[in-house]
This record gives structure tokens, C-alpha cells and sequence, in this order.
């Protein structure tokens, strides 16, 4: 018998990503099944998303205590301090995480995964790094979740800015300091909306670059008190629970009414209520059509225009801010939850700019131009125009098929999966919280937690029956195709340039990335395909 290659490292299972999506997975692959698992990671510490996005405001939009790990021995022997968190409480509590569950002892961090590939004859994944390793495993998870690419656009001039410039994903560790000085923030999503409220505070002049009015809701943050910290606790155990049964994972049940089974005043009355309980509940509880029927998302949208233009003073900045005619479909891009933001545009030294009309034509090495030819001079750019969502980072990881094809070639006219968590010709790799899966539709980690445990069922399937590998039909995975593509056909999803259609990048395909049936109908579809359905739907070798 050969001696082991000690330049090799062998293992079960290979995880790239410490986030959510892979401390899941490796809990559940290295604890319930007893394999020899380790994360990859770019980054030097635990947390995803919550370890790269230090921007300033970078904070959940899931309340706790559901937006978190749903293992007893976590949640019970931590305590937030608020409803919704903070990066820097987030950093904690990843750290909490690992004195939990020992996380780190089995993470290689910053390394990047550079190519990986399947052998037919060893039956096993060859990963490479940016050091040189490599990585053999039967099982190959890239977990680096729908947001890790960052998108920049290919301004003129852009590396001639003389000042401080940071896309909002590669954000420096130590703050940056805008007191006194004039700073821009290009992009008004989620990131955009969050840098925009901590640097107004503080800065000389702000100057908001927006393309597209973001249709924020109000957050209605809460500190914790003693006492609203045990009644959380106390708490924890049912809302997990409930969240296992409704379509977004979130701890409260969906609407049941349609909006033309409402009278006026009804529907008055619900979306005055969720408005102001804030949260995501004006899109995602008011009533069930919201996205499916235009009346009903032409009201929801009035009454949220309403809502805000009353905040805004200035009538230019109100009308693009919360114009009166929808430049989208109200809720067909995520709507971002505000702490003030509309606020800070009444004050004289936060200025709106106008970008759908006149675009950024150019970064000159002290500030921006736009087609209009006006220059603005900035000491300081954020550039938050976000991410090739889900299909980005996997498509640049050097990741091929059993004929050599990289995965972004593969996916070049459009993505193919079964599930959303496994691709034809791929054998045992699982992709949790990314394409054609209910992903951002849902709260994160209780979505999370349901793909981890169905790669820990199939894999524990596979034991079972002494399977070396399996690998989705393309039939399989063409049919799933086509209920994303249906439930798209039903929705006014497509009537927006979004990230959920891949829309916001030049070149990429447009169309649906995910899969909207809700929570449930997913999990069902998923232990379906492991019941009597496993050798219709997968290609299984022993």
C-alpha cells in the first residue's frame, strides 16, 4: 500500500465559506455523520457576510432571536442586546459560535479556492488554492452564499480618485473617519441606504448617487432590556418552531386573504398596522397576491408613497425619492428597513443626485462627473452598487463538470439545478443558499439550516446504500428549471431590473434566480427526492 501524500489533504468533505451556510454544514457533516470536514476560507475568521461587510450601519434585516443558529446550545447561552444587530454583535457572536460547536479548529482561512474538479475513477473532488494546496474529498460544498461578488462598474477614471474610495464589500476594518469632509455613497440598496445614515450624521456634505428609489420601510430597532432579554429567551424555542412552518421562514404566519377578498377599510386598517410595526411586513404579510396582482401592488405601493413622501420636505428630492407613478412594481426589489433615512435628506448638506437621468460618466481624481457635465468634488466614495448575486462567485471559482466545462460557461445562458442545491454533471456537490431556492425570500439561517440537514440526509442516504456518488438528471434539474421559470411567468417580478432576475449586470442572463414557492413547498420537494423519487431524479453509482 502506497504511503498518504502528505502535500495532499484528504478528507470527507470540503466547505468553502465560514458563514451560516457553512457552519451548518459542518456541524451537521462533522457531529451527526462523524466525517473529516474543514471550511475554506478567504477571509481570517468566522462570519460570512457578518466578517466581510464592516462598512459603517452594516446591520441584520431579520429580527433576532430567529435570524441566528437554531441549536439549542447556542441560542441558549446567548444573549442579544438588540432586535436588530450590528456587525460587531454579530462578530461576537460567531465568536460565541466556535466556543460552542469548536468551528475554527476545522477552518483553513484566507485561502481562496482557485479550480475544482471531479475524478470519475476516485470518485472524489480536487480542490486548489491560491497556495498551491490541494484538497481531495468525496463531498464538495460551495457555501459562499448569493452575495460575495461584489459588482463595480467600469467608470472612467475610476483608480485616478485621489481621496479614500472603498466598495462597501471590501470595506477597511478600521472605521473611516468623515467628520468635516465631503463624501459621496453611489447606490442606494440596502448597503447604500445604511452607509448613507451613519455618514449624514457626521459628514460636511453628503452626496447620494441614486439610480433607483429604494422602497425602505421603517425598521423599528429596540434595544433590549434585562427584561426583554428573558422573555426572548424564553421565546426562542417556539419562535424556531414556528418558523419551520411558514413560507419565509419567519416567526409569524403569512396572510391568508387576497386583496380583492378585502374591503377598503380592511385593507386601510392592515397595511396602517404592519407600516407601523415596520419590519418587512408591509411586503411580505399585508395579503398574499402582492407580487401576483397588479392592483394590489399598485395600493400597497400608494400607501407606502404616501407614508414617505409626508417625511420628505423638499418636493424635488420627494419626487425622486417616493415618486407618485412606480418606477417598479412595489416589493419586486428588496426593500431596505430605515432607521431616519428620509429625514436626512431635509437637512441643507445632503444632496440627492439624479443618476437615472444623468449617469456617472467619469471618476476624476477629485470627484464625480456626470453627463450633465456637472462635477462634484468628494473627499470620500463608498461604492455600494452591490453584487453578481448568487451565480457570481460561483462562476469564478474554477469549478468544472466531468467534461472539463466551468460552471460559468455552463450557466452562460441561463442556470440549471435541481433543488437549487445540486447541478447535472457535478457529482456530490450540494450549493446551499444560492440559485433556484427560496434564498432570499426567506430568513437566511432558518432556510440554512433546512439545506444543511437534507446534504447531511443525502449523504447519510448515500452511506446507507453504499452509493459513491449521485448526480441530478438533467431531466431532473430541467424540470426544476421550469417551475422557476412558471412561478416567474405568474409574478411581477420580471417587471423589475433586479438582482433577483440577475438583471443588475451587463450581460448576464435575465431571468429568475430563485425559487418563490415558499419555505414549506421547498422542504417538501426535497425530501420527496430523497424518498421513492432518489433514483428517478438522481444518477447513482456505487
Amino acid at each position: 500500500m502506497a504511503p498518504p501524500n502528505e502535500d495532499i489533504l484528504e478528507l470527507d468533505a470540503v466547505v468553502v465559506g465560514a458563514g451560516f451556510s457553512g457552519i451548518y454544514t459542518l456541524h451537521r457533516l462533522r457531529n451527526e455523520l462523524g466525517l473529516n470536514v474543514k471550511i475554506i476560507d478567504a477571509g481570517s475568521d468566522l462570519g460570512g457576510t457578518w466578517h466581510w461587510n464592516t462598512y459603517p450601519g452594516a446591520r441584520v434585516d431579520c429580527s433576532v432571536p430567529t435570524y441566528a443558529f437554531g441549536i439549542e446550545e447556542v441560542y441558549k447561552t446567548w444573549t442579544w442586546t438588540q432586535r436588530y444587530p450590528g456587525q460587531k454583535e454579530f462578530e461576537a457572536y460567531f465568536d460565541h459560535v466556535d466556543k460552542v460547536l469548536s468551528i475554527r479548529k476545522d477552518c483553513i482561512f484566507n485561502t481562496r479556492v482557485v479550480s475544482a474538479s471531479f475524478d470519475s475513477e476516485s470518485a472524489k473532488w480536487s480542490i486548489e488554492t491560491n497556495g498551491g494546496r490541494k484538497v481531495v474529498a468525496q463531498y464538495f460544498v460551495p457555501a459562499v452564499g448569493f452575495a460575495a461578488k461584489q459588482h463595480i462598474p467600469s467608470w472612467k477614471g475610476l483608480d485616478s480618485f485621489k481621496g479614500v474610495i472603498h466598495h462597501s464589500s471590501l470595506w477597511p476594518r478600521e472605521p473611516v473617519d468623515v467628520r468635516g469632509k465631503r463624501v459621496a455613497v453611489i447606490g442606494t440598496g440596502s448597503t447604500g441606504v445604511q452607509i448613507i445614515q451613519e455618514w449624514a450624521k457626521e459628514a460636511a456634505e453628503t452626496f447620494v448617487f441614486q439610480r433607483t428609489p429604494n422602497f425602505c420601510l421603517p425598521m423599528d430597532q429596540k434595544a433590549f432590556d434585562a427584561a426583554d432579554q428573558e422573555k426572548l429567551r424564553d421565546s426562542t424555542a417556539a419562535e424556531f418552531a414556528l418558523c419551520q412552518t411558514t413560507s419565509q421562514g419567519l416567526p409569524r404566519a403569512g396572510p391568508n386573504k387576497a386583496f380583492g377578498e378585502m374591503s377598503t377599510e380592511e385593507c386601510d386598517q392592515i397595511l396602517n398596522e404592519y407600516y407601523d410595526k415596520g419590519g418587512f411586513r408591509l411586503w411580505s404579510g399585508a395579503y398574499n397576491d402582492l407580487l401576483v396582482t397588479p392592483e394590489a401592488n399598485r395600493a400597497t405601493y400608494d400607501f407606502w408613497a404616501k407614508k414617505t413622501r409626508a417625511r420628505i420636505h423638499d418636493p424635488v428630492k420627494r419626487d425622486l425619492l417616493a415618486p407618485l407613478e412606480p418606477p417598479h412594481p412595489f416589493g419586486t426589489k428588496r426593500p431596505s428597513l430605515e432607521q431616519g433615512y428620509y429625514e436626512n435628506f431635509n437637512k441643507p448638506n445632503v444632496h440627492l443626485v439624479d443618476t437615472n437621468s444623468n449617469p456617472i460618466v467619469e471618476i476624476t481624481p477629485t470627484g464625480i462627473v456626470t453627463r450633465d457635465n456637472k462635477s462634484y468634488e468628494v473627499d470620500i466614495i463608498a461604492i455600494a452598487t452591490g453584487f453578481d448575486a448568487s451565480t457570481g462567485s460561483l462562476s469564478n471559482m474554477g469549478i468544472h463538470d466531468l467534461n472539463g466545462v466551468d460552471l460559468g460557461e455552463r450557466w452562460r445562458e441561463g442556470v440549471s439545478t435541481f433543488l437549487g442545491l445540486t447541478v447535472p454533471g457535478f457529482p456530490n456537490m450540494f450549493l446551499p443558499y444560492s440559485v433556484q431556492a427560496p434564498t432570499p425570500f426567506s430568513n437566511g439561517p432558518v432556510f440554512i439550516e433546512h439545506q444543511a440537514n437534507f446534504i447531511r440526509d443525502i449523504v447519510k442516504k448515500m452511506k446507507a446504500e453504499g452509493l459513491r456518488t449521485i448526480d441530478p438528471q438533467p431531466a431532473a434539474a430541467q424540470a426544476w428549471r421550469d417551475q422557476v421559470v412558471a412561478i416567474s411567468k405568474m409574478t411581477l417580478l420580471p417587471q423589475a431590473k433586479s438582482w433577483y432576475m440577475g438583471a443588475n449586470i451587463p450581460g448576464k442572463p435575465v431571468e429568475l434566480l430563485y425559487w418563490m414557492a415558499g419555505v414549506p413547498a421547498y422542504r417538501a420537494a426535497c425530501q420527496d427526492s430523497i424518498g421513492d423519487k432518489f433514483p428517478v431524479v438522481f444518477i447513482c453509482q456505487k
